[in-house]
């Protein structure tokens, strides 16, 4: 019988990389979070791997250097099947060579060669010292200079304190520097450490006799306080916080806003060039350089021009959406352009989508809403016969000072429409009790701060009024507002860590940008857009806020865009799986600070009396398509995840035979787009966390009715009678035990290394008392699984 893949691994690759020299201390299992699930209200995490990560040695007790990808196949597979895999791999985990192989042949691509070749003996398989001298070319760095130093010193708290891709943008940085790079750009979405990053980026050239000074740069005081703690935690006092009356020029690592360093205003930047003479840092780090580095600070990099500078961003490099011409879409194209030009292309790239594919960053469903009101203009003719009042002064507002019409861009900006604030916020509140109720953190992005003003006054009467009908008490506050206005009382700045901590209050934000960068709120379920945008860069980063995966790490699968002004446009260019209409009468979006006609009429004309109706326009959700976000509606896309199913299993007794085998389930998970994060998603999407994964797919694919967990096992004990009654007693306790577990948590509860281990099973009689029946333990329990998916 020919092995399967874990056989083939054990008995044939294992044996032949260990003759070529690949002992374990150079062979890595990398794991992803995959995703989590939920039991018994705590997160527990799924993980993916790679099959070999190779890696040179490195001296002195160093961090081993990853360089290569091997994919493994089964034995009856051909050797070259992986190298498809390996080479998506390769980008992910920055190294230059990937293999594939079935134990007896393989194939294998450089970026030395580029080129394939396949059907080579696996005796013959590269040596580290092959693969380090084709490395070392290929990089133009020799590992044992000096300037490669860095590369082999290990992180700060081992190799488990940073995640495999933060693990390659430190490499791959640092391989840059080694080959006298002094620009470098690294890609990464929110939620996804790049203070980590820059921490143990700047920690191994501590270690490796390369930094003799550092600044890092943000733009907010809260950003520096975050990137500080992080900081110090790696440099313990040798990081300091730069402020106004402490310039902390004999720090190591200084963490500083360009405010603090004056050198964001106009004049002469006194405090930057009284305390930090010309070449003071041998390494400049801009935080969120998206926000260019070519303004009134740009001082801080022209005057260390010997410096490294290493910029981080979460924006993407490629503009897309938007119209060409706007305003926002413009300012994007010269930010990106200054970027490249400055920085030269990214050295790592990681996108939003790979991250919520691999389980670090939630998933995102896109809930579009249409404003009627929005797709007309209001005139004055519209006004006129309508109650008219100054916004700040409550007088009358006269014909004359009123323009001809407004579009939805001028609203909230020259028009304040109390009508149209109401029923959006109602129609977001209907929103909220129908996914989980209101006590949900939530962002909400206004046009300017008095319309975050009116939002909140609205969300909150609209509030008090739910609690007075259920008979709750209400939370207190419940929405605030959290923007830049300095005579905001209590400030956004004490507003914020209520925000992101408190579970009893503070449950929606309301804001303008105040959140849009840096703000980490791990919970945050919803990111709502009242704003209309133009600039992809100002998009990205407010959905950004939501990507993080909740407190516990992992708690949090999804989180969903409530899109009120057609925003998620700039996700990219729709994906649409069957014509649809365009969107019709969309109207076109200004940025958020898009001040209107400059001198027409009053500041603010508020205008009450307008019916406003808010209509559904479905549900999407982001895909990587074409090397760029898109987004696609939620029953394209589970269309498409049926198909791919039934390509593989043919029928429902098929699916049920593939979910009960856990290797040919992972291959059904591997030709569906997302995997089994995919399938969790679309579970609590379609509100069936007490369903196992089959059910979902069992209903998207064959309409077969979804069975809960629970209900599984209650008719597994009804009608598996006879079967149950033919099993000794211990082995039939034992069996019923497991099923509970099933009940608990799913097939995968019947997987894990430590199902005999649990009380109920260990007291049955366990795994002994399985091995005691004729066929074996894992023939009863794959027959348990069976029978429960019937």
């Amino acid at each position: 019988m020919a092995r399967n893949e874990d056989q083939t691994r054990r008995d044939l690759i294992d044996p032949a990389l260990a003759a070529r020299g690949w002992g374990s201390d150079l062979i890595r299992v990398e794991t992803t979070v995959g995703g989590s699930d939920i039991i018994g209200g705590r997160p527990r995490r799924r993980k993916g791997r790679t099959d070999y990560l190779l890696c040179l040695p490195a001296p002195d007790g160093g961090s081993p250097l990853p360089i290569a990808i091997i994919e493994a196949k089964k034995e009856e597979e051909g050797d070259a099947l992986g190298l498809q895999q390996a080479q998506d791999y390769r980008r992910r985990f920055h190294v230059p060579f990937v293999f594939a192989s079935n134990g007896h042949l393989y194939t294998e691509w450089g970026e030395d060669t580029r080129h394939i070749a396949s059907h080579l003996p696996l005796a013959q398989f590269p040596t580290p010292d092959e693969l380090r001298q084709r490395y070392e070319a290929l990089r133009g760095i020799s590992l044992s200079s000096p300037a490669a130093a860095p590369l082999l010193k290990t992180y700060k708290g081992g190799e488990s304190s940073r995640w495999y891709f933060q693990d390659a943008a430190v490499r791959a940085a640092l391989e840059a520097m080694a080959t006298g790079q002094d620009r470098v750009l690294l890609t990464l979405p929110t939620g996804a450490g790049k203070t980590n990053i820059a921490s143990q980026l700047l920690w191994k050239l501590a270690t490796g006799g390369q930094l003799r000074r550092a600044l890092f740069v943000c733009d907010r005081d809260e950003l520096r306080t975050q990137a500080w703690s992080r900081l110090h935690g790696f440099f313990g006092d040798g990081a300091q916080i730069v402020t106004s009356s402490n310039p902390q020029a004999n720090a190591r690592v200084l963490v500083a806003s360009y405010q603090t360093l004056n050198v964001d205003s106009d004049g002469e930047p006194q405090f930057w060039r009284e305390n930090y003479p010309p070449d003071y840092f041998s390494h400049i780090i801009i935080d969120e350089c998206h926000r260019s580095a070519w303004g009134k600070w740009s001082v801080v990099l022209r005057d260390n021009p010997n410096a490294v500078h290493i910029g981080l961003t979460a924006t993407p490099r490629t503009i897309v959406g938007g119209h060409a011409g706007e305003p926002g879409r413009e300012r994007d194209e010269q930010i990106t352009a200054h970027n490249l030009r400055y920085f030269g292309e990214p050295v790592y790239e990681y996108s939003l989508v790979q991250g919520q594919e691999d389980g670090y960053l939630a998933a995102s469903e896109v809930i579009r809403r249409t404003v009627d009101l929005d797709a007309t203009a209001i005139t004055r003719d519209d006004i006129v016969e309508r109650s008219a009042k100054d916004y700040y002064t409550g007088r009358t507002i006269q014909p004359g000072d009123i323009d001809d019409q407004y579009d939805a861009r001028r609203y909230e900006q020259a028009l304040q429409l109390p009508d149209r604030v109401d029923a959006m916020c109602e129609d977001l509140f209907a929103m909220l009790l129908e996914t989980g109720g209101p006590h949900q953190k939530a962002a909400i992005f206004c046009v300017r701060d008095t319309h975050a003003t009116e939002v909140t006054l609205a969300l909150n009467n609209i509030y008090e009024e739910w609690c007075k009908s259920t008979g709750q008490k209400p939370a207190e506050p419940y929405a605030f507002q959290c923007t830049g206005n300095p005579n905001l009382r209590p400030s956004a700045a004490e507003l914020i860590p209520d925000f992101r901590g408190s579970k009893a209050s503070h449950f929606v934000a309301v804001t303008v940008d105040l959140l849009s960068t840096g703000v980490d709120v791990p919970d945050l379920g919803n990111v709502v857009f009242f704003q209309y945008l133009n600039s992809p860069i100002e998009f990205y980063q407010r959905v950004g806020r939501g990507t993080r995966t909740g407190t516990p790490q992992g708690s949090k699968l999804l989180f969903r865009v409530y899109d009120y002004t057609n925003v998620t446009r700039l996700f990219g260019q729709p994906f649409e799986a069957r014509e649809k209409p365009e969107d019709a009468g969309q109207p076109p979006a200004p940025d958020h600070d898009d001040p209107g006609t400059p001198g027409a009429g009053p500041t603010m004309i508020r205008v009450e009396g307008f019916d406003v109706e808010v209509q559904g326009a479905g549900r999407s959700i982001v895909v990587q398509r074409g090397g760029r976000e898109a987004l696609i509606p939620l029953e394209d896309y589970e269309a498409e995840i049926a198909a791919a199913v039934q390509d593989v299993v043919g029928d429902l007794d098929g699916l049920r035979e593939v979910w009960a085998d856990p290797q040919r389930r992972g291959d059904l998970f591997g030709a569906m787009e997302g995997g089994g994060a995919s399938l969790r998603m679309l579970r609590q999407m379609r509100d069936q966390d007490d369903c196992d994964l089959y059910d979902v797919v069992a209903e998207l694919t064959f309409k077969a009715p979804a069975k809960t967990r629970a209900l599984r096992v209650a008719a597994f004990e009804a009608q598996e009678k006879p079967w149950l009654t033919s099993l000794a007693p211990d082995i039939k306790n034992t069996v019923l035990a497991m099923a509970l577990e099933f009940g608990r948590g799913g097939i995968d509860e019947l997987e894990t290394a430590t199902l005999f281990d649990t009380p109920a099973v260990r007291n049955a009689g366990g795994f002994r008392a399985l091995n005691r029946h004729p066929e074996g333990a894992e023939a009863v329990l794959t027959g348990l699984k069976k029978r429960l998916l019937r």
